[in-house]
């Protein structure tokens, strides 16, 4: 769907790891440069430490998530000192063993889905006992969100 919104999941490879929190300021780069270059609105956002969600809003006419999603990866895995196990597969292509290859997609069909999938995303972190209240997680768009005001602070989640 050109120009559509989407739910993304997205995970380390080695699920016991915080690298996405332990290296937040390299993910932020990582985002923003590939924003820069291939458009696209982040309508929510977490970073948790060992997958990330987000509702992105693509331009018109464009409908190449899968992309900005590699070049996100990729940033983020050059960054990175290489002290992971990396498989002879892996090797063999030339991948890090930082991200799984694939992402989890929902493409987003109405206001009432916009919303749940926004409301899971700032819930997240209190659903997965991170935090107790939502806006104690710093890795969320959670905050801009209540400083637009569409968002109480005392928002306790809840999908």
């Amino acid at each position: 769907m050109a120009g559509g919104t989407y739910f993304f999941t997205v995970n380390l490879l080695n699920r016991n790891r915080a690298l996405l929190v332990e290296h937040i300021d390299v993910l932020r780069e990582s985002v923003s440069r590939v924003k820069q270059r291939q458009p696209f609105d982040i309508d929510a956002w977490v970073v948790m430490p060992d997958h990330l969600h987000a509702v992105l809003t693509l331009p018109q006419g464009d409908w190449n998530y899968s992309n900005r999603w590699r070049e996100i990866k990729k940033r983020f895995s050059k960054s990175l000192p290489k002290t992971e196990f990396i498989s002879n597969t892996r090797q063999q292509s030339g991948h890090r063993g930082v991200w799984q290859r694939r992402f989890w997609e929902h493409t987003i069909r109405d206001e009432r889905d916009f919303w749940h999938h926004v409301n899971y995303v700032h819930d997240n972190p209190m659903k997965h006992g991170l935090v107790k209240r939502v806006v104690d997680w710093p890795y969320s768009s959670f905050h801009y969100a209540v400083a637009k005001g569409v968002y109480d602070p005392s928002w306790s989640g809840g999908v």
